[in-house]
Parts: C-alpha cells; structure tokens; sequence
C-alpha cells in the first residue's frame, strides 16, 4: 500500500527510504572528527550517492554543528536534509528548525527515551510526562516543518504496550515518520520483526506514517535487523557509510544497499542509490575520518572480490558466478591496477585521478598532488592505482590550522636520533628540532615543540600501501586528550614523514574536537 508524505509525495509500497546519519550518528565513532569543509565535501557524495535522506548534525549541541547543518541545507539540493533534537530540550527544536530553514526539504528529528532503563536512570522521567514531551515536542517541530521523525530511544528495549501509546501519541502530534531504534544493538532479527508488526496492526493511524529503522551493531545484527524489521513493513533505514557509529557502529549503508540488490528474488524493494558510487564514497569517507576499512569488510573492503584459493581462481576464470555473486563494478571496483609512470605529464595525471573519482579536487590540492606523484614517480619504479589513491587522500585530509612542510632526521645505534622539523601553523612558517629515542620519537616531540599540547599516543601503526620494498608506507595514529580520541592518517614513500603527516592530520582534528561540548543533560 502506498503512503503520501510532505516530502515525497507518494511512496510505492516497496520505495525504501534510505536515512543516512554518516555526518551524525556516524560521527560520534570514536576519533572520528569532521570540520565543516569536510562535512560539507561528505554531503556532496552522499547526494550524489543518491541517499533520500541525510542527517547533518545536532544543532543545539554547538555552533559548529548547527553552522554545518546551516550550510549543508543551503548547499543540498536533492536530499532531505534533517537536524537532530531532543523532544523535551529547552532550545533544541527551535534550533533545529532554524538550522533547516535554507533547505529546499528539511526535517527535524526529535527523540526522547522510552524504555524503562532509560526513564529511570537516565531521564528520571515517569512513563506519563515522557508522553507529554513526546505530544510537546512533536507539535513544536510541526511548527517549522511538515516533515517530522520522532525516535524512541531505546525502544526494542521498551514495554510493548508503552511503545504502542508513545507511537499512537507521536503520530497524533504530527509526526510523520516514527524510528524505533535499536539504540545498543540488544536485539535479534525476531524482535525486530515482531516490533514493527505489533506497532502497524495496533497503533491507530499507523498505516498513514513511514516506519523507519536504526541499529547498531554490538552483537554483529546491524543489518541483518534491519533486513527483518524490513521484512515486517518498516520501509526506511537509518544506516552509515562503513557501519561508522557509537561503539561498533551501525548498520553499514552499503551492506544493505546491496543485500537489497543481490536479493531481490526474497526482498522486492527499490532504493534511489547509485551502487557504482558506493566505493568512492567509502574511501572519501576513510580519507576524512582518517579511519582505513577493515580489509574484509563486505563490499568496500580490498579483499570482498579478492580470490587466493586455486580453486576459487580456477572457477572465476571459467565463470565469475561461481564465487562472485555480484560483480565488483557493480559497487565501484575497477579492473586496472597498473598506471602512470614518471614520464606522465598533468593531462594523463588529471584524467587518471579523474576516472579514479577525484573529479573535484581543488587547483591547489591537485598541484601539490601532481608534485607528489612526480617525486614518486622518481623513488619507485611501479605506480598503482592504490598509490595514487594513498598520495591524493593524504592532499584533501584536513590541514585547516597545521600543514607539513618538511623534515630531516638523523638515527642510528650509537647516539639518539634528532628530528628538525617545520611546519606551516595557522599560515606562519614554524620550525622544531627534538631527540627522542628513536627517529619517530624524535619527529613527534618536534611537533610537540612546535605546537604544544598535553595529548598522549594511543596507537601508532604502519602499513605498505602496495608490495614491493620501495611501497608507500601508510601510517595511522590516535591520539587521547581529556576522553576525546582522535584518527590521523598519513602516507609517503618515506615512513618517517608518512608517521609526521599522520599525527599532523590527528592534530588538526583535535583542535576542531576542541571547540565541541554536549548538550545540558535532558531531566525531569
């Protein structure tokens, strides 16, 4: 049965709705950290991924986020762009709305908690006030939009009975899209479905509304429960580039898309994504975080169309069916691998970053790559497709108040390692010199010199880009200050500097995470 809804019209009855909350919910994984640039670079892929719906942020809980929201519904044009509030925040929906207002569709998204944990320990609420706030606050968001979603935080963890008066009271204040989340990814694919079928054959004027789904993915059900909840009439999902999210993380957009696609002999239902989009847009988003995929990771990772048994070589020559049950370009993988050589000028260079998905790179950032490539170019005598993915990621990261200029160090077993080092800071040329107790050491206590800071090193960890002794190493590092956790990335020929270039994209990150505080705590 189709549903009328103020922003899209007319909805057949197997359209799923496709919520992304990569710039919200995804976010709050911890170290990951985006500056308004890059959220607004996400934003751009994810409405050209093709997603009905993208969550920009929780305006009340700074002004950086509700800037990012601002500017993200001026900027989008397709999608519905929705911002984030509590039902009972004293300024929340009012910024909320105020945060929409330039787009050409908003929503505001208010949520309070429904389940008994929660009411009693967290908002020291009694069952009938929090229907009162979720009756309030419903008929506020009204106010500024026709388009409202109202969550139950926690509510595949509340009282059957309770939850069907929370939706009955939501739909009767105005809302027009109820979420029921699966907040800490308790349940199994049989609650779900028993949820949503109890909520749509007792809730009155259920059948009028769009049921939507979130989970995480504590228990590894993140998209399988949202593949059941789909199954039983819900017909949005709430999901994430990658599965980022709290803890570990939400259901992973790109596993449903092509759960969706793959079988939709069992699940008839159609969505607006761009499939072919779905890798590039995975890699923006591990460039931006500073957070690699897993390497086993179901369709984005670089092993899900790998094949090492002879056996399964042997049948994917013969015919690619026979271990491959959707065909890597089908999700955005490419066959070449081979590429350009230190004789390519910048026309063959912009045209292969340009077939790779770098299409909008700055004039800047792809001079500076261009210079990269060609210093590489001299240093290594094969150049991948993953290399130039490695030097061109690392020219579109973050370095809005540090940038890496240069560094020399010496080492060796007889006496300690020095680093001088100099880096650009807020547009001023700095330069440090430090020992440590080894070459690494001694480069991050230059950076310390130039740019203190009380942050410790949580991880340091190295990788090759490629094979071959002269790769590309691709360093990862984590820093910790005052329970904030932060990911840089960085990559070069040259360890040591690939090391500096990822605690200098950590740093960068840290001082955007600085200037961020939580809302006041919502209570009785």
């Amino acid at each position: 049965m189709s549903i009328d809804h103020p922003s899209f019209g007319r909805i057949d009855a197997n359209r799923v709705i496709i919520f992304d909350t990569t710039l919200r919910d995804g976010e709050q994984s911890p170290g990951f950290s985006m500056n308004l640039a890059e959220k607004l670079r996400m934003a751009e892929a994810l409405e050209e991924l093709g997603v009905d719906v993208m969550e920009a942020g929780f305006p009340v809980a700074s002004k950086g986020d509700f800037d990012s929201v601002h500017q993200i519904a001026q900027k989008v044009k397709n999608a519905v762009v929705c911002a984030l509030a509590r039902s009972g925040g004293k300024n929340d929906i009012a910024s909320a709305g105020e945060a929409i207002k330039p787009a050409k569709r908003g929503r505001i998204h208010n949520f309070i908690s429904t389940s008994p944990l929660h009411m009693k320990y967290k908002l020291r609420m009694e069952p009938e006030t929090v229907l009162e706030v979720i009756e309030a606050g419903n008929r506020a968001a009204r106010q500024f939009t026709d388009d409202v979603e109202w969550s139950a935080e926690d509510g595949s963890r509340t009282e059957p009975d309770f939850l069907c008066r929370c939706v009955e009271t939501a739909i009767r204040a105005g809302a027009t899209t109820i979420n029921i989340p699966d907040t800490v990814g308790y349940s199994t694919p049989e609650d779900m479905a028993r949820i949503f079928a109890d909520l749509r054959a007792r809730v009155p004027g259920a059948d009028g509304v769009i049921f939507s789904t979130h989970n995480h993915n504590d228990l590894g059900l993140g998209v399988a429960n949202t593949i059941a909840a789909l199954k039983a009439g819900a017909r949005q999902v709430e999901c994430t580039i990658n599965g980022i999210g709290e803890r570990a993380g939400n259901a992973a957009l790109e596993e449903i898309i092509m759960v969706l696609r793959t079988r939709h002999d069992v699940l008839p239902f159609t969505t607006g994504i761009h499939t072919e989009r779905l890798l590039r847009t995975s890699r923006m988003l591990a460039t931006i975080t500073g957070f690699d995929v897993q390497p086993n990771k179901a369709i984005v990772g670089r092993n899900a169309f790998a094949h090492e048994s002879g056996i399964h070589q042997d049948g994917i020559l013969k015919n690619a069916a026979t271990y491959e049950i959707m065909t890597p370009e089908s999700v955005g993988w490419t066959r070449s691998s081979l590429v350009l050589g230190k004789h390519s000028g910048r026309a063959a260079f912009r045209d292969k970053l340009k077939a790779m998905g770098y299409d909008a790179l700055e004039e800047a950032q792809f001079n500076e790559a261009f210079s990269r490539f060609k210093d590489l170019a001299d240093r290594k005598k094969v150049i991948y497709d993953e290399d130039l993915v490695a030097l061109v990621d690392d020219e579109v990261r973050d370095h809005a108040r540090i940038r890496f200029i240069s560094l020399d160090v010496t080492a060796g077993s007889r006496r300690p390692a020095t680093a001088d080092l100099v880096l650009e800071v807020d547009g001023a040329r700095r330069e440090g010199h430090a020992e440590g107790q080894g070459p690494v050491d001694a480069a991050f206590n230059a950076i310390r010199a130039i740019v203190p800071h009380d942050a410790t090193l949580q991880l340091y960890s190295v990788g090759a880009v490629t094979e071959g002794s002269d790769a590309q190493a691709r360093t990862s590092v984590r820093l910790e200050e005052d329970g904030k956790l932060v990911d840089g990335q960085g990559a070069d020929a040259d360890t040591l500097v690939s090391a500096v270039r990822a605690y200098v994209h950590a740093l960068n990150k840290l001082l955007v995470k600085r200037d961020r505080a939580e809302p006041a705590a919502l209570e009785a």
